[in-house]
């Protein structure tokens, strides 16, 4: 559908006005289909008007303002109601992360980075080598590699202690 502002000619009466398409339009307007609704003229028009462009995908919404003083109301009601409202958290998206959640992802990525170099890469036998392990089959040690997330559960439900890696770790025969 496309609106349209529209104009009689008469008495400049502005009004909006639903289409199919821009030749929907010329079709009623040639036919007379059209009429102002304060005067009924016929000679009606597009008006000037600014485009409606929607906000592309990835832009964010303007925050809205922050109050910046208490609504006038009883002492009771303005001590529980703060001087200032913030804005909701704008959303991900496009938009730069705070400094401490970037400080937080650099210390994960080291901790981790640390742990890689001190347990070993067991590939795809990771739950069969984790198993192995928790009942005694094999010595003790710290490894990683790759689990399906049912493989994950099982072991959880076994009782053995796993968990993902905070980023994705590149296999050692897959590295340059």
């Amino acid at each position: 559908m496309i609106v349209y502002d529209l104009e009689c000619r008469g008495g400049a009466h502005r009004f909006e006005g639903w289409f199919k398409s821009s030749d929907d339009f010329a079709g009623q307007q040639k036919q007379g289909f059209l009429a102002c609704p304060v005067c009924g003229s016929p000679d009606v028009i597009k008006a000037v008007q600014a485009p409606r462009l929607g906000r592309k995908g990835n832009q964010l919404p303007d925050a809205p303002a922050a109050r910046t003083e208490a609504p006038e109301s009883s002492e009771s009601a303005q001590a529980a109601v703060p001087a200032t409202v913030p804005s909701p958290a704008a959303p991900v998206a496009n938009a730069p992360l705070p400094p401490q959640a970037v400080e937080l992802m650099h210390k994960l990525a080291q901790m981790q980075a640390e742990a890689l170099k001190t347990s070993r890469y067991v590939g795809e036998s990771f739950a069969e080598d984790a198993r192995a392990m928790h009942y005694g089959e094999s010595d003790a040690e710290a490894i990683h590699g790759q689990a399906t997330p049912d493989e994950a559960q099982e072991l959880l439900d076994e009782g053995i202690a796993v968990m993902p890696l905070p980023f994705p770790v590149t296999p050692p025969d897959q590295t340059n």
